[in-house]
């Protein structure tokens, strides 16, 4: 076993702890999402915008709900994640909510080994490429499966903000912006339930967004645009403050929390 893989390993465990707690979570709000509420954010509705009777491939998609909820929208949608049990819990609402959707279980590196077909969309967001050691198979993965004049999109909170160490509840600037080395951190509890009492073990990678651009423009993708944002959708760094639009945003807004990226696949 190579250290990637004990490191995915170890990731992959944390996860199908973390489907059990996430899928009980506020956060998730599991009843509100059957009832018909999409998990979707502005960000990536307004970038898609009408999916309709197209294919999208979501990658790292947990268990699946904004896989579904593109589902709901028209897409032909396919949902790639590490952790079984997600790919499972996906399966299970997929049927529920009588949705065509597909999921497949594997590392996201290696989606061309489980998926031959091509898509018109490739989305991915909020928390993902930090788990990934290295982008550039992850791009050219990204322009494999896309079909020519296919999109690829991506809201990914900033590279800065994972700069810093939340473990004390106050944010401490301990880490490299392009740092190489594995991130371990070990933790109870888990975002969308910070008072669970699961335990966490993790390992991650930061990525600079120069590495986030070279990888796709490298693996044969232009890149439509770049850019970042002074808000999250999601509450989930200490002391954000939610602001009328229902964002949340740092007091000082000295830093972006968000990146979007919108890339293309020649025609």
């Amino acid at each position: 076993m190579d250290t990637n893989d004990h490191y995915f390993n170890t990731n992959r465990d944390t996860w199908n702890t973390k489907v059990g707690v996430h899928a009980e979570s506020d956060m998730y709000n599991m009843e509100a999402f059957k009832s018909g509420i999409s998990s979707l954010m502005p960000y990536e509705l307004e970038a898609l915008a009408d999916v309709n009777g197209k294919t999208l491939l979501h990658l790292q998609c947990h268990f699946g709900q904004d896989t579904l909820s593109w589902s709901r929208m028209g897409a032909k949608c396919v949902g790639v994640d590490l952790s079984d049990k997600g790919i499972v819990l996906a399966q299970q609402l997929n049927e529920e909510l009588q949705l065509d959707a597909k999921f497949v279980c594997c590392n996201v590196l290696e989606t061309s080994k489980h998926i031959a077909e091509t898509f018109d969309i490739v989305f991915t967001s909020y928390g993902v490429i930090g788990w990934l050691p290295d982008l550039n198979p992850w791009g050219r993965m990204i322009a494999e499966r896309l079909k020519p004049g296919g999109i690829f999109f991506m809201a990914e909170f900033h590279p800065i903000v994972w700069m810093f160490d939340y473990l004390d509840g106050k944010p401490k600037l301990q880490y490299g912006y392009m740092q190489e080395d594995a991130i371990y951190e070990a933790y109870e509890g888990t975002y969308a339930n910070p008072n669970s009492k699961m335990k966490s073990k993790e390992y991650g990678w930061n990525h600079g967004l120069g590495e986030v651009v070279s990888a796709l423009s490298e693996a044969g993708l232009h890149i439509e645009y770049l850019k970042e944002h002074d808000e999250s959708p999601y509450n989930v760094f200490p002391d954000l403050v939610e602001t009328d639009s229902g964002m949340f945003v740092t007091k000082d807004k000295l830093y972006p929390l968000i990146f979007t990226l919108k890339a293309s696949k020649e025609a």
